[in-house]
């Protein structure tokens, strides 16, 4: 048997059926494989809660005393004009930046100080505004970096992808190539992402961010520089990442036929400060927010 094996040996290995145990990667929970049972939507339990949330830099306030919730297995949707403090906000919620008052409760835990390794290792994945990939890299590769946090063989077995090593690498690839087949990637599983048109790359990246089994999803505008078709085919993997995963996930969208289509809830802000929140028919009536936002005559 050879010490080292090939990617290729590896490759088959992960799509071969276990004759005996199955080795099934757990969730972020640590309980649950990503292939989970359909979501129950709209449940009453709060997965996240931002309360009285402030961020400043120097004297420019990005958000003033925000307040909302994510509730477990819903699609939540942030929105609001060009420098509203969406970003910002996704930002404070993963760890990136730190707010200077208030509080940010996950799974019943307040973080105040969370950095975006222990955001990822604790259950929140997150996509960016602008595609943040590793161009020289496969498809493949790059959504296999999203298991990185999952893999927990001794450094020595992994330098040699020997033993425990080697099984645990089989057993990442398969749930690699389960989320390939989802996202329906198959024919660039081994092109470089550098070379994929910008939609392509926006489904890689969600790819990786499902690498990681999360409890809470965080899509930084991922329709944004997408044609129709794109649109049409990105909302249809969140909607299935939604129900068919029971994956929560929090959007920033400007495209409000999206919103209104694909969120249960949403959340609405204009200069850092929340001025609506409730149901997309409740947001879209709210005259301050036609006035701040959707432009729509009185």
């Amino acid at each position: 048997m050879s010490v080292n094996p090939t990617s290729a040996e590896i490759a088959e290995k992960a799509t071969e059926k276990p004759a005996c145990e199955t080795v099934e990667p757990q969730g972020a929970g640590g309980d649950a494989p990503l292939v989970a049972a359909p979501a129950l939507r709209r449940s009453e339990e709060v997965l996240l809660a931002v309360d009285n949330v402030s961020l400043g830099f120097g004297g420019v306030k990005a958000l003033t005393d925000v307040s909302f919730d994510i509730r477990k297995g819903e699609i939540r949707a942030i929105i609001g004009p060009n420098g509203a403090g969406k970003t910002s906000m996704l930002n404070c919620i993963n760890g990136f930046y730190h707010p200077t008052e208030g509080r940010i409760t996950f799974r019943g835990e307040t973080r105040r100080k969370m950095r975006p390794y222990e955001a990822a290792a604790g259950g929140i994945a997150r996509t960016f505004q602008n595609v943040a990939l590793f161009k020289g890299m496969s498809t493949l590769d790059n959504i296999m970096a999203g298991r990185s946090l999952k893999m927990k063989a001794n450094l020595f077995w992994q330098i040699l992808r020997f033993g425990p090593a080697m099984r645990e690498e089989v057993a990442h690839r398969r749930v690699v190539e389960d989320i390939i087949d989802f996202l329906q990637i198959q024919a660039i599983r081994k092109t470089p992402v550098g070379k994929l048109p910008y939609g392509l790359q926006k489904r890689v990246e969600l790819g990786r961010a499902l690498a990681m089994e999360p409890d809470l999803l965080l899509l930084d505008e991922p329709m944004a520089g997408m044609n129709l078709e794109e649109k049409e085919d990105m909302s249809r993997f969140i909607l299935d990442v939604n129900n068919h995963f029971g994956t929560t996930i929090a959007l920033i969208e400007h495209d409000m036929g999206v919103v209104m289509d694909l969120s249960d809830r949403v959340v609405v802000l204009e200069y850092g400060r929340k001025i609506a929140d409730g149901t997309p028919d409740e947001v879209k009536r709210d005259q301050k927010v036609i006035d701040a936002y959707l432009g729509v005559p009185h």
